[in-house]
């Protein structure tokens, strides 16, 4: 007998491969197709065809080999002998989310239909707010088990009301309402100076703006725009093309001078992503001399307004990382807890260790950080400020010229008054 290659002489031994499962929605690029065909083949060319009549014992000898299912060779061998050829399956594509899919400015016209039931003292029922909004020609339209997911992730809640399931916010949504209204209250009472800030975008190539007031030249003053919910946050751009950033800050005294921001961004998506965390507070830090001490500054809680100035330990964290956060924080702890233990250490002391790096650096001029309610951008007057500035480029942007629609921006920015 022939020696076997990189062998002593005796024959090789069968090795079978150990049948894993593939891992969970993986598939077979074309390459790998292709392997499962030639050893397919192979087996089919080599083994006694009077032992092993059947094309069934072919696949399931091609699948031990490989360590794939029986069925994954089955279909690859068809597909082949059908097509001629082998394809990588196209990827799909991440599923977007009914959240993703809503901008700021429908989630607020949602939020304030709710409210204006209560307004004409009617009860707010699902079945009553979800005509509501699908009779609005400006908002989508919804199914009724889409809308519920919708309203939970607008923190309402349903209580019994008069036999009927009424919506009111969540709790939690109240008590911040409750304690933003009380605190700026105080502050105005005490006359401190309160700023509002906030950003926003213009689609420079198409002339779209970052809320509907952009294509809206009916709108005569501030309040009508407020009123009819034209400018309570940032539509995502529906096109692709050069946008152009802008963050400010003022007051009732109108912009603070100077200190705006008007920034391009080639990103396509929605105009958060534009902004970072460190481009934010290297602005804001820039800008907290020119407010003066006791200033109050007004602001949501987008990711970038609220990054955290330490990290706390999570349950992702790992117990020797955890330890050594409780070590540098000279906490004790027994060597001998766990994990849930020792992040119940952490939880007793997390408020305290919690703190937004914007508001520490507010703290630094003197400066105090107030936040908006989630979803409350009626309470920010600078959403007013923005429709009177996108009507203007809407209304003047005739070439959609990049520097043209900078030009009628900063122009836009110029013409707001006190008055």
């Amino acid at each position: 007998m022939e020696s076997q290659p990189g062998g002593s002489g005796e024959p090789l031994k069968e090795i079978n491969s150990p049948g894993k499962k593939r891992q969970k929605r993986t598939y077979f690029t074309s390459n790998e197709k292709g392997m499962v065909v030639n050893v397919h083949n192979y087996v089919k060319q080599t083994w006694p065809t009077d032992e092993y009549p059947y094309k069934t014992s072919i696949i399931q000898k091609t699948a031990s080999i490989l360590g794939i299912g029986e069925a994954s060779v089955y279909r690859i061998i068809k597909e082949y002998a059908t097509t001629g050829n082998l394809q990588s399956p196209s990827k799909t594509k991440k599923r977007v989310t009914f959240s993703e899919k809503l901008d700021e400015f429908d989630k607020q016209a949602i939020r304030k239909k709710v409210h204006g039931f209560y307004m004409k003292s009617e009860i707010p029922t699902l079945k009553k707010v979800l005509q509501a909004v699908n009779d609005d020609k400006e908002l989508p339209n919804f199914k009724r088990s889409t809308f519920q997911k919708i309203l939970k992730h607008l923190k309402f809640k349903y209580i019994k009301r008069q036999g009927m399931n009424a919506l009111i916010d969540r709790d939690d949504i109240r008590l911040w309402r409750k304690n933003y209204l009380r605190k700026i209250k105080k502050y105005r009472t005490e006359n401190r100076p309160i700023f509002y800030m906030d950003e926003t975008w213009v689609n420079a190539v198409s002339g779209h703006t970052g809320s509907k007031t952009s294509v809206d030249n009916t709108i005569t003053s501030k309040r009508q725009a407020f009123m009819e919910g034209l400018s309570t946050g940032a539509k995502n751009p529906t096109s692709k093309g050069r946008r152009l950033i802008v963050v400010h800050i003022g007051n009732e005294n109108g912009f603070v001078e100077g200190v705006d921001e008007v920034f391009e961004s080639k990103n396509t998506g929605d105009y958060p992503e534009s902004m970072d965390a460190n481009r934010f507070e290297q602005w804001f830090e820039n800008i907290l001399p020119k407010l003066g001490e006791h200033a109050v500054v007004v602001l949501d809680n987008a990711p970038y307004h609220s990054r955290r100035q330490e990290k706390t330990p999570t349950t992702a964290w790992s117990k020797t990382s955890i330890q050594e956060w409780l070590r540098n924080k000279e906490l004790s702890y027994d060597e001998k807890d766990v994990k849930s233990e020792l992040l119940e250490i952490v939880n007793n002391v997390k408020p305290n260790n919690q703190r937004y790096a914007v508001d520490e650096l507010a703290k630094n001029f003197k400066v105090e950080v107030l936040r908006l309610p989630p979803y409350h951008f009626e309470l920010n007057p600078i959403e007013l400020v923005w429709a009177d500035i996108k009507g203007h480029v809407a209304r003047n942007n005739t070439t959609f010229k990049f520097e043209d629609v900078k030009k009628l921006l900063q122009e836009g920015i110029q013409r707001i008054s006190p008055d």
